[in-house]
């Protein structure tokens, strides 16, 4: 089956794109920059979400659509809400226009597990309002989808408002690790492997026109992950709490909210934590040893 994957190249759309050329998809890659971890069989095309005409012959013959493309940072979209509505509402809406007109058998959008709750400011609003765009669009013309709802993911490709990647990085370099809150605030890590397997597993009929919520199998609080963070790197690591009001973020991760009815996916095996973790410090010391910002007499050297 033909799959193009909008956003491909990111965190999220690149692990996924894997997975469907693993799975024996034909995969296309949408994206303003081309990934850096685009396969042999995979093809790449450059361009924004926001221009209708592209976007239609990207979809053109394709079967199945994903679209991880979105201003995605919570903070960067608080500071810049038109370029978070124009990129999550109408470049979403674009796409579903495309799909509708060229027959798509699944559209497949990511979303996130902020969508109902209070806070995630304009990245949390313009997901909910995407959610209800393609619900329409499905009540009115037919057009089969499936939403996922993420929780934290965390692992290789990560951006740098990934708070795992980004605290990882910050402990590394700097040996200390600043965290807005009290630590206390609860999550449930999924590994991006993880994360992108449940995402093509959802390709069953059983999933067709739901919401899906895809995040790790326990809770952990921050302060916990941070502690454990500081043991792999020998406890020199000071960890600093500001103690300030994270007026963006959730404290639990939101199932008291009122959402639209959602099911749980959960798979049968799954990276654990602590190597998850352990996996990724290893990689981001790596990375930090070759670009000559650390050296092996750093916090973190292999016994």
């Amino acid at each position: 089956m033909k799959v193009v994957v909008f956003g491909g190249s990111g965190f999220l759309g690149s692990h996924v794109a894997d997975v469907l050329s693993n799975e024996g998809y034909d995969v296309h890659i949408y994206d303003l920059q081309q990934s850096k971890y685009l396969k042999q069989n995979q093809k790449f095309i450059k361009g924004s979400v926001l221009d209708k005409a592209k976007v239609l012959k990207a979809v053109k013959n394709m079967e199945i659509v994903y679209n991880f493309a979105a201003l995605a940072d919570i903070k960067y979209a608080q500071d810049n809400p038109v370029k978070a509505i124009e990129t999550n509402i109408l470049g979403n809406t674009y796409i579903l226009e495309a799909c509708r007109k060229n027959n798509i058998k699944r559209f497949i959008f990511g979303s996130t597990v902020y969508v109902y709750s209070e806070h995630g400011s304009f990245y949390r609003s313009t997901k909910q309002s995407a959610e209800l765009i393609i619900e329409n669009y499905q009540k009115i013309y037919g057009l089969d989808y499936t939403i996922l709802r993420y929780g934290s993911l965390y692992g290789p490709r990560c951006n740098n408002f990934n708070f795992i990647g980004r605290t990882i990085h910050q402990a590394l370099l700097e040996n200390k690790i600043i965290r807005e809150g009290n630590g206390d605030e609860l999550r449930e890590y999924i590994h991006i492997i993880d994360a992108a397997k449940a995402s093509i597993k959802i390709l069953k009929d059983e999933f067709k026109n739901s919401n899906i919520i895809i995040t790790g199998n326990k809770s952990i609080r921050v302060r916990d992950m941070l502690s454990m963070i500081n043991e792999i790197l020998k406890g020199k690591v000071e960890i600093i709490y500001t103690n300030k009001t994270l007026e963006s973020h959730y404290n639990i991760t939101p199932y008291t909210f009122k959402p639209k009815f959602a099911k749980k996916l959960q798979m049968n095996y799954h990276n654990e934590l602590g190597q998850g973790i352990l996996d990724q410090i290893y990689s981001t010391y790596e990375k930090l040893l070759s670009e000559g910002k650390i050296d092996k007499s750093n916090i973190f050297t292999q016994d």
